[in-house]
């Protein structure tokens, strides 16, 4: 007797993971409710474009975005991303509807090989300390907790206004094993 697979696997097995393109830009603003990033996300991809970050998204067809994950390679602040041996990952978050079903877990994989590919040995993120089941994820996935972050910072939202973030959070590290030869 054959069983079917679960429901979730039937819309994940169809995901694709791939690299932000500029038609995406609006979509990551998930209709409405982050077009307070749209600088942000627009930064970002400039950013990409001159090889400073990598940009990912999960497109479940037809073109809907229902994950995204960004990586920093440079940073002013060095210790979350050198260029060389430290990436930083952010603005990672996964539509409500598509979370515990892999999906993050997925990305978070494929974006750790393509660093590991690049040569990276240390991936750095922050994860909000009201948020433990994200906090459970990266542990399961063999990320530490290094240290606190204020989780201080501002942003210029989609009219121009400085916007204030104070989201005190956990700042993790994995160890990425060595680019196999």
């Amino acid at each position: 007797m054959t069983t079917a697979p679960p429901a979730h696997l039937k819309w994940l097995s169809q995901v694709i993971i791939r690299h932000v393109r500029s038609t995406d830009l609006s979509a990551l603003e998930w209709g409405g409710e982050y077009a307070h990033f749209r600088r942000i996300f627009n930064e970002a991809f400039e950013h990409a474009r001159q090889g400073r970050s990598i940009l990912w998204v999960a497109e479940l067809q037809p073109n809907e975005l229902i994950g995204q994950l960004f990586v920093q390679l440079f940073s002013g602040r060095r210790e979350l991303a050198d260029g060389r041996e430290r990436a930083y990952i952010y603005g990672f978050r996964v539509k409500p509807a598509y979370r515990r079903a892999g999906l993050g877990a997925h990305m978070l994989t494929i974006a750790e090989q393509d660093l590991i590919r690049r040569g990276y040995q240390y991936v750095t993120l922050n994860v909000g300390q009201n948020n433990p089941e994200a906090r459970r994820l990266y542990e399961k996935l063999g990320y530490q907790v290094i240290t606190e972050d204020p989780g201080r910072w501002s942003y210029l939202d989609q009219h121009g206004e400085r916007r204030e973030v104070d989201e005190p959070a956990w700042r993790m590290e994995k160890i990425l094993p060595k680019k196999s030869e």
